[in-house]
């Protein structure tokens, strides 16, 4: 190989390593590339990711403070609460205007985050006065109150206003007049209207109000409004009390005096019937002395005109007799002059007693009579003699108005809680009207039926026994329904104990 063509294979092989040098740095410069590109990839997405995380530690922060912001917030509202919890507690239990200020403390206002505070009320000739003042000489206050008076700062305002939200020139006048910054005025309000406002502000230093703030006044206001109603309602309800308690007493005493007129009136009555009786009695017992002896002939004898007319006179006269006696009976047991002779007595001998002494009239009229004294109730303590009569009044009475088949039940049921045994006396006659049944125990009152019509009486039967049966402390009451009969019922003592302890006897020898 000459010299030229081993210069060209070595200039070749020169070249050929060149180019190999040439690729590898190539390739080296293409790979350099790419690393720097993706580290730059990277780079931008750390960047992204540290910009995402400062945000995100950003929004903590801020939302850290949000919640340090809400939880202080919430403290204060729940501080707040509690505050007027105990004041609205206190409020309540006051009977009067000026005891509700009295239990509001300054330390409620403290608590809400207020040195300044203020609360004005109408008083009963509806001027507004300063109720409760904190953060003001009273001069001063007193000055507020006649200023925001007259440039009638609060009238018609029926929701609570605060530096927050009010038109600018109210604001202006507020701040001007009550010489703060922030402020909540909130109205007291009753059923009648605006009565008076609350008030608490701040000065310039001091932090903003919240809604909280403004509720939490609101509230209070409130609470005032509402005491104050109940407590001039209750004032009211307790004079109306006090004027009713005087016209009681007024009107008890006039209808003591009234019944104090009637009972004298009752008593005259009594002396007068008892007097008139008595007079009555001497010319009747001539008439029925001069009546037998002529009836018996001893003058000479009569024509039978004149003895059937005699016997009338005599017959009549016995009835003036049973009447007039019927009247002083009445008198004595109304005046207490009539003497009870209390013993204890089989009651079922009494009723036989009134059974045999009634027996002819039940015969004539054709009426069953049942006698039905169960053996619980076979004795009373009583005045056997009245008892009698009361058993014979009421029979009497069925046996008139008891058509012939009908039946007469005297009966007896077991001694009530008190002690006292239920007597009754039931017909199957013709009853008695609704209307009628109440004034059957008044004096000379007579049911008008076709029956008393035509058969005479004196209406003091009932009466009687009445006043016998409340001698012995007991009750008597009609039940009748018309054309189905009647029942009259009566209480007695069934024993001495039971009659003291309801007349008071027992405690009094006690």
């Amino acid at each position: 190989m000459d010299s030229f063509s081993q210069l060209m294979w070595l200039l070749g092989l020169i070249i050929f390593i060149l180019l190999l040098a040439l690729a590898y740095l190539l390739f080296e410069s293409m790979y350099k590339t790419n690393t720097i590109r993706g580290l730059k990839e990277e780079h931008d997405r750390l960047m992204r990711s540290f910009n995402d995380l400062d945000e995100q530690a950003k929004l903590i922060v801020r939302t850290d403070v949000e919640l340090n912001k809400a939880r202080e917030e919430m403290d204060k509202r729940l501080n707040g609460l509690n505050a007027l919890q105990r004041t609205s507690r206190l409020m309540s239990q006051a009977l009067n205007e000026g005891e509700i200020f009295q239990r509001i403390s300054p330390a409620l206002f403290e608590d809400l985050g207020f040195a300044r505070f203020m609360i004005a009320c109408m008083n009963d000739s509806s001027v507004l006065k300063v109720r409760l003042n904190t953060g003001y000489k009273d001069t001063r206050a007193e000055a507020i109150l006649k200023e925001i008076t007259g440039l009638e700062v609060l009238k018609g305002v029926t929701q609570t206003l605060s530096s927050n939200h009010c038109p600018n020139k109210t604001r202006e006048k507020i701040i001007q007049t009550f010489d703060t910054d922030h402020f909540i005025i909130s109205p007291i309000l009753t059923q009648t209207g605006d009565i008076g406002f609350v008030f608490a502000g701040n000065r310039i230093n001091a932090p903003a109000v919240t809604q909280a703030d403004e509720e939490l006044i609101t509230i209070l206001a409130g609470q005032i409004g509402q005491c104050l109603e109940n407590a001039r309602l209750f004032e009211k309800v307790f004079r109306s009390s006090q004027e009713l308690e005087i016209k009681v007493a007024d009107r008890t005493k006039q209808l003591a005096g009234a019944l104090q007129k009637v009972r004298d009136i009752s008593n005259k009555k009594s002396e007068f019937i008892s007097a008139v009786s008595h007079e009555l009695r001497t010319p009747l017992t001539s008439i029925k002395g001069y009546a037998a002896i002529l009836i018996a002939g001893k003058i000479g004898e009569l024509p039978s005109a004149v003895k059937e007319r005699l016997v009338k006179i005599n017959s009549h006269s016995d009835n003036l007799v049973a009447l007039i006696n019927d009247l002083l009976d009445i008198a004595r047991i109304e005046s207490g002059r009539q003497e009870m002779k209390f013993a204890v007595y089989k009651t079922r001998n009494i009723v036989d007693n009134v059974a045999d002494l009634l027996a002819p009239q039940i015969n004539t009229k054709g009426v069953k009579l049942q006698l039905r004294i169960p053996e619980q109730t076979d004795s009373i303590y009583a005045d056997t003699s009245q008892v009698e009569r009361v058993f014979i009044n009421l029979v009497n009475n069925a046996i008139k108005f008891t058509p012939p088949q009908g039946t007469i039940t005297v009966g007896a049921a077991q001694a009530l809680d008190n002690g006292f045994a239920v007597f009754s006396v039931s017909d199957t006659g013709i009853g008695i009207p609704a209307a009628d049944v109440q004034k059957l125990f008044s004096e000379f009152f007579r049911v008008d039926n076709e029956i008393n019509q035509n058969v005479k009486g004196t209406g003091l039967g009932l009466v009687l026994a009445k006043n016998i049966v409340q001698a012995h402390h007991g009750k008597i009451w009609v039940e009748s329904k018309v054309g189905a009969g009647t029942t009259f019922y009566f209480t007695l003592p069934a024993s001495e104990k039971a009659y003291r302890e309801n007349t008071g006897l027992e405690k009094n020898d006690a």
